[in-house]
C-alpha cells in the first residue's frame, strides 16, 4: 500500500521503518526539512534513533502535500499539542488514519481519534498503542502492541499493515479505553521517575504502578471505556515499561525531578515531547469533572504545575486515609 507517516521522531521513524520492511511504499514527512534531509543522506536518524539504518526504499519527504499525495493510510506520529494544526491538512482526507500519539488534547479534553473525528470527518479510524519503547521496536526487539478500531475490518487491516515476527499486533474495539490506557500511563511514570529520583526503592515503585493502573481504570471507566482494557498492552503493558524502563522519557523527566532539577528546566533541555506534562493537567481537569479519585494525578499535577516538592506529594500521598483496595 501507499502509506504517509507524519512525524519523524523517534516512533514515527521506527513505524515507518516497520511498515517499509514490510514491503508498503512510505513516505515519512517531518517538520524539520533540514534534520530529514540529513537522514535522508545519511540513512540513519541520529537525533532520534542512533545507530538504525533506514532502508532506501523509505521516502523521507520535507513537504506534507507531497507526503500525502496518492497516500492510502496516514499514520500520525506527531506530538499532542501539535496534532490537531497538523491532521487539519487531512480535511478531505477519505482513507484510514492511524493515530499512534499518546496524550490527550488540553483544550479539549479529546483523545487523539476524537480529535481526528473532527478534523479528518470523512477517514476511517484507528489507534495503535501498547508498550513500544521506539529504539527496541526497530532494533527488532520483540514488541506487542494492540489496534484499536470501531471498525473490525479497520483494525484487522491495521494488524496486517504492522504484523511482523518481532512485531506483534492485537486488535481490539476499544477505542477510547486504549488511547486513555496509553495517555494516562505517562502521568504515572512521571511519578515512578520521581520515586527513583527520591530513592524511595522498589517497594514503593510497585505499589505505585499497582494504584496508579487502579487510577486509570477508574478515570477509564467513567469516561466510557471498558474496564478490561485497562489490564491489557495499552493499559498494564505500557504502563509498566514506561514505569521502569531506562529509555522511557516520562519516567526519566520524573526522576530528574524527584532529584531536584526545577520542571522548567527539565522541559527545556528535553530533546522530545514529554506527553505525560500536558497530559497531566487534562487528566486532573478530567478526574474533577467526573468526580473520580485520583490521588497521583492530583499529587503529580501539584508538583507540575503548583510548585510543590516532589518529596512533599510522596508524604501526601502515604498519609492518606486508608481504605480497602480497589
Amino acid at each position: 500500500m501507499n502509506l504517509a507517516v507524519l512525524g519523524a521522531g523517534a516512533w514515527g521513524t521506527a513505524l515507518a521503518l516497520i511498515l517499509s520492511q514490510n514491503r508498503h511504499r512510505v513516505s515519512l514527512w517531518g517538520h524539520d526539512p533540514a534534520r530529514l534531509a540529513e537522514a535522508a543522506n545519511q540513512r540513519e536518524n541520529r537525533r532520534y534513533l542512533p545507530g538504525v539504518t533506514l532502508p532506501v526504499e523509505l521516502i523521507l519527504e520535507p513537504d506534507l502535500a507531497t507526503a500525502l499525495h496518492e497516500a492510502e493510510g496516514v499514520v500520525v506520529s506527531v506530538p499532542s499539542k501539535a496534532f490537531r494544526e497538523i491532521t487539519q491538512h487531512l480535511a478531505g482526507f477519505a482513507g484510514f488514519v492511524v493515530s499512534t500519539t499518546k496524550g490527550i488534547e488540553h483544550t479539549s479534553g479529546l483523545t487523539m481519534c476524537q480529535v481526528l473525528g473532527q478534523t479528518v470527518p470523512q477517514a476511517r479510524l484507528a489507534a495503535l498503542s501498547g508498550p513500544s519503547l521506539a529504539a527496541e521496536a526497530a532494533r527488532g526487539v520483540p514488541t506487542a502492541v494492540v489496534a484499536a478500531s470501531h471498525d473490525p475490518a479497520l483494525g484487522a487491516l491495521i494488524q496486517d499493515l504492522f504484523h511482523r515476527p518481532s512485531f506483534r499486533v492485537y486488535t481490539s474495539p476499544d477505542v477510547l479505553g486504549v488511547e486513555l490506557g496509553g495517555a494516562l500511563k505517562n502521568v504515572v511514570a512521571i511519578a515512578a521517575g520521581a520515586c527513583d529520583g527520591l530513592g524511595l526503592g522498589d517497594n514503593a515503585k510497585a505499589a505505585l504502578i499497582t494504584r496508579g493502573l487502579a487510577e486509570m481504570r477508574r478515570l477509564g471507566v467513567a469516561s466510557g471505556a471498558r474496564a478490561e482494557t485497562f489490564y491489557g498492552l495499552s493499559g498494564l503493558g505500557d504502563l509498566t515499561v514506561t514505569c521502569t524502563s531506562k529509555l522511557s522519557r516520562n519516567r526519566g523527566f520524573g526522576e530528574r525531578i524527584g532529584k531536584g532539577e526545577p520542571v522548567a528546566d527539565v522541559l527545556a533541555s528535553a530533546k522530545t515531547a514529554i506527553e505525560g506534562y500536558p497530559t497531566c493537567r487534562s487528566a486532573h481537569e478530567l478526574a474533577q469533572k467526573l468526580g473520580v479519585s485520583a490521588p497521583i494525578t492530583a499529587e503529580v499535577h501539584a508538583t507540575l504545575y503548583e510548585g510543590k516538592s516532589p518529596r512533599k506529594a510522596v508524604a501526601d500521598i502515604l498519609n492518606r486515609e486508608s481504605k480497602s483496595e480497589s
